[in-house]
């Protein structure tokens, strides 16, 4: 089987439990704005921006440099190891947040709901106690047990979800729950995550029993070198990817109300980007390994280049599949009684081609992982916090969520092309950049033509059967321009 057949055969194998996991997650959304208000959905919103920040504190690197390390290191002792690490600094890193409460609610804008910080505490600590045995089932190849543990975590998300927020107030009003508080409601919903979270320690129980209380000092001191900047990679990405639903209530010149009302219909905007990320994802899983093995072959940035390329085919195909579609996705976001979340759907478009950029940027992150620049990685994710800090205090207050949303597009751009100028110097790989600008902007000008035609207001029916051919349009001429490689691709014989 070919390299690009291997690391399709990985995306799959390892992606298809992101993919469940995450379409799963994006269910649970649609259900959250279907039931609560905007304003409450904004509080969602403002919370769960935070999490994914206190993950890359909270994780520091130790995923990437497991799988960096275990090529040469013991498995066991590194396993161990970097547990030991990793449970010491959890629990101090918790009894932070949980002493400091009332001051992280006012930061993030929800003074009075001091009780979710608590709750989201205990969420950040199960799941990052979950981080290393899901490493260790993805280094084994066990995606099965993998696809399982995640899917498995969502579904009782849910479920308790459905539990506290849909059958507890119909048993309160039958007086079978005097113990249920209303008032309470975006609470239950983080309960829920947390009491899934737990859970996921349960499923995993036998790569959890593995676990010694083993430390190797010098193995530590040389993990931490090489992850400690991806801390601030992780960091900074988060902060391209979060701070605009984070400072958006600090920066927005409205009335709290109206602010949080914007903020979740920004939010749901937000989620509708969900295929193409979930794509990145499900490629990421399969990706980080494959490189790394890739990286002591004579061939290896051949092989990095033809990802690249069909990476892109894939994801402007995707990028279509959301943006040719919106009056779809605002009849699945509106389908509970709160219509204003529909009012997001102009700046779809442009997240989601950000999204697609900031795909393209961590596929060229190789380079410096390979090399060990890290640092050079967290300048260019550092640069590209700058401009989104900048942009968004600039445009919020004018331009509300849609200035925010051309602050991502720009940020990622500007990641995307740094990235690869500097790793064509530092480790020169030879990306087919003429054809892979080709198909962005084939991607880009059929949306352009059916934006125009959406505006000459034709109906819905000719409207998604123009979106139809636009796509097939897509697919069509790439299919032509590629058809010797997706012939390669088909055949059983590896290139």
């Amino acid at each position: 089987m070919g390299n690009i057949k291997k690391l399709a055969g990985q995306t799959i194998w390892y992606g298809i439990p992101t993919i469940a996991h995450r379409f799963l997650g994006f269910v649970l959304q649609l259900f959250l704005t279907g039931l609560l208000p905007a304003d409450e959905y904004g509080i969602v919103t403002q919370l769960y921006a935070a999490i994914p920040f206190l993950n890359i504190i909270f994780t520091y690197g130790l995923e990437t440099s497991f799988f960096r390390f275990v090529q040469n290191t013991d498995r066991s002792k590194l396993y161990n190891t970097l547990c030991v690490s990793m449970l010491v600094s959890t629990t101090v890193f918790t009894l932070i947040l949980l002493a400091g409460a009332g001051e992280i609610a006012t930061v993030l804008g929800i003074r009075g709901h001091e009780t979710l910080i608590l709750l989201t505490a205990g969420v950040i600590f199960f799941d990052t106690l979950a981080t290393l045995p899901f490493a260790m089932l993805r280094q084994e190849g066990r995606p099965r047990k993998y696809a399982m543990v995640k899917v498995l975590t969502i579904i009782s998300q849910i479920a308790l979800s459905v539990f506290f927020l849909v059958v507890c107030p119909e048993l309160a009003k039958r007086g079978l729950a005097d113990w249920y508080n209303p008032a309470f409601n975006v609470g239950y919903f983080v309960l829920s995550n947390l009491l899934a979270s737990a859970l996921a320690l349960v499923f995993l129980y036998k790569e959890i029993s593995v676990f010694r209380w083993v430390f190797d000092r010098v193995l530590w001191k040389e993990v931490m070198h090489y992850s400690l900047p991806l801390l601030i990679v992780g960091f900074g990405g988060m902060i391209n990817e979060m701070l605009s639903r984070l400072i958006f209530a600090r920066v927005y010149p409205y009335p709290e109300e109206e602010t949080l009302t914007q903020l979740g219909i920004f939010g749901a905007g937000y989620k509708l980007t969900v295929l193409v990320n979930i794509f990145i994802q499900a490629f990421r899983m399969g990706a980080e390994p494959f490189f790394f093995n890739q990286s002591s072959r004579e061939n290896a940035p051949q092989t990095y280049a033809r990802v690249m390329k069909f990476f892109v085919m894939v994801l402007g195909a995707v990028f279509l599949g959301v943006s040719l579609f919106l009056d779809l996705w605002g009849l699945i976001i509106t389908l509970g009684s709160e219509k204003r979340y529909a009012e997001a759907l102009g700046i779809v478009p442009i997240l989601t081609m950000a999204a697609v950029f900031l795909g393209i940027y961590y596929n060229l992150t190789i380079w410096y992982k390979l090399t060990n620049r890290n640092m050079t990685g967290a300048y260019i994710t550092l640069a590209g916090a700058v401009i989104t800090i900048g942009l968004n205090f600039w445009w919020i207050p004018e331009y509300s969520y849609t200035g925010s949303s051309w602050a991502t597009f720009i940020c990622y751009a500007f990641m995307m092309v740094v990235s690869y100028l500097l790793g064509q110097k530092y480790y020169p790989v030879p990306y087919n950049v003429k054809r892979i600008l080709f198909y962005l902007l084939l991607a880009a000008l059929i949306y352009a033509g059916h934006a125009w035609l959406r505006a000459q207001h034709p109906g819905m029916l000719a409207l998604h059967g123009a979106g139809a051919v636009g796509l097939g349009i897509y697919m069509a001429v790439i299919l032509f321009m590629e058809r010797d490689e997706v012939r390669s691709l088909l055949s059983r014989k590896p290139r």
